[in-house]
């Protein structure tokens, strides 16, 4: 959730600012109010009533590390209040007025507006009573938007390897993630999972195995799935997480292919657990991690988990059955166990989650993490890139199932060992195949679509909305 500051502005003169000092504070009050109990933090002071104040108090809120700020108005407040203050308060600004025919804080709103513009300073507005549920989503929106860009600034993304199999969408300019998102890339070689994994303990290794064997069902065959390439890829997953730690990521990607799958073993267990909230050892904060190491994956991962707060899909865009509307989601093992039952306990998504041996391509072998995901609405969303300029395909649709039987069938047509999300977009499937530009597609469930669409206008990137 966010830190969210409050600035109300009243009117220059002092009269009229100490008779309308307690509509100030109402109304100030309730938009608080509101807030929290949406369970953001918030930081309100004085009512600004002089150039002084608006100084004094915006520095406060920068002082705050507000990760946003809105600027109140309930009355006619002077223009210049808010153009001094836009100097010190930490963006994107949200302007809010009520509309109430006694107070022109619409007026003062406008003005203000104006003025910012004049000055260069963008900034968005809503409008109305805080208590109306409409309006409160309008606000609410921008601010989750707010903390989901804001979040980004200053974080580190860790590139295990290079790009996969000649996928130019998998790999993104370090320079321009720091320029337009503030994140800092930090490369790191496949060698060090391998070397790392050996230093893990015995014991843990074992330990996640027996958690694995006794939550899931693990289908060994002796060649390309035993005991012990189990226990590699557990190693791996520890491995990674310690590299995290070290190099202070807050979300990564793993190249995989070819060098590991071929040599070492499949990636299939350690993703998943990294996007999931739980391992073996217990609840954990979600790591996106994005297989084939492609970076704009696990950037639109990366907001999309701080907009939903849950696991983040991540598919390939495998096949389409044109008789039931349908797309199977299919890829090698990357989606998090999450999705098996849309559950925070283990204990319920793993009694529908299969380990089984990775087929031919993979001739290192390990497990692929094989379950169906849960049925439910959803928001699909790919960030990709157009003469190098970022834009952001976003799709409403929901996940669906079948009949056991019927599932079963669907999943055998295309790679079954490996893990499927049944969608129904909310698009033609023409329209979705001639527009959509990536391989890779991510989801998490909800209608988020609101949210993104503020988070590109915060990011500049062009938000394409396919209907």
């Amino acid at each position: 959730m966010a830190r969210v500051g409050i600035l109300t502005f009243s009117d220059g003169r002092a009269f009229v600012a100490n008779e309308v000092q307690a509509t100030n504070e109402a109304s100030q009050q309730r938009l608080r109010e509101a807030l929290e109990q949406a369970g953001h933090e918030v930081v309100a002071g004085a009512i600004v009533c002089s150039a002084e104040t608006a100084l004094r108090e915006a520095r406060r809120l920068a002082a705050s590390a507000c990760t946003c700020t809105i600027f109140n108005y309930t009355v006619w407040a002077f223009p210049h209040f808010s153009a001094i203050a836009s100097r010190f308060a930490p963006g994107p600004l949200l302007l809010f007025s009520n509309v109430h025919p006694q107070y022109p804080g619409l007026v003062g709103m406008l003005a203000a507006a104006g003025a910012l513009e004049q000055l260069g300073v963008h900034s968005w507005r809503a409008y109305g009573e805080i208590a109306d549920p409409a309006v409160f989503a309008s606000v609410n929106g921008f601010v989750r938007a707010a903390a989901a860009v804001g979040a980004l600034r200053g974080e580190r993304f860790g590139l295990f390897g290079g790009r996969p199999m000649g996928m130019y969408t998998a790999v993104a300019n370090t320079d321009q993630w720091m320029k337009e998102f503030g994140i800092d890339v930090e490369h790191v070689d496949q060698w060090e999972i391998v070397r790392r994994s050996a230093e893990v303990p015995a014991e843990k290794a074992a330990a996640g195995r027996r958690w694995l064997e006794r939550l899931a069902h693990v289908h060994y065959d002796g060649r390309q799935l035993t005991p012990e390439l189990l226990e590699r890829q557990v190693r791996a997953y520890h491995a990674i997480r310690a590299l995290v730690t070290e190099h202070g990521l807050d979300f990564c990607g793993v190249k995989g292919q070819p060098e590991l799958t071929n040599h070492f073993c499949t990636m299939d267990v350690p993703e998943a657990f990294l996007n999931d909230p739980y391992d073996w050892d217990g609840p954990k904060p979600v790591i996106v991690c994005a297989t084939e190491a492609d970076m704009d994956a696990a950037l639109t991962m990366e907001i999309m988990k701080h907009l939903a707060g849950t696991p983040v899909l991540f598919a390939d865009v495998r096949h389409y059955h044109r008789e039931r509307g349908i797309f199977d989601l299919v890829n090698s093992g990357e989606h998090a166990t999450y999705f098996a039952a849309r559950s925070t306990d283990p204990v319920e998504n793993l009694q529908h989650v299969h380990l089984y041996p990775e087929g031919f391509y993979f001739p290192a072998g390990g497990a692929s993490v094989h379950h169906l995901a849960a049925p439910g609405a959803a928001t699909f969303a790919r960030l990709t890139r157009r003469v190098g300029a970022y834009r952001m395909a976003i799709v409403r649709g929901e996940f669906v199932r079948f009949s056991p039987a019927e599932n079963e069938e669907l999943m055998r047509q295309t790679t079954y060992e490996w893990p499927h999300a049944f969608a129904r977009l909310a698009c033609p499937s023409e329209r979705f195949l001639d527009r959509y530009a990536s391989n890779h597609i991510h989801a998490v469930y909800g209608d988020f679509v609101p949210d993104l669409l503020r988070v590109c206008e915060l990011l500049g990137v062009e938000a394409v909305v396919l209907e």
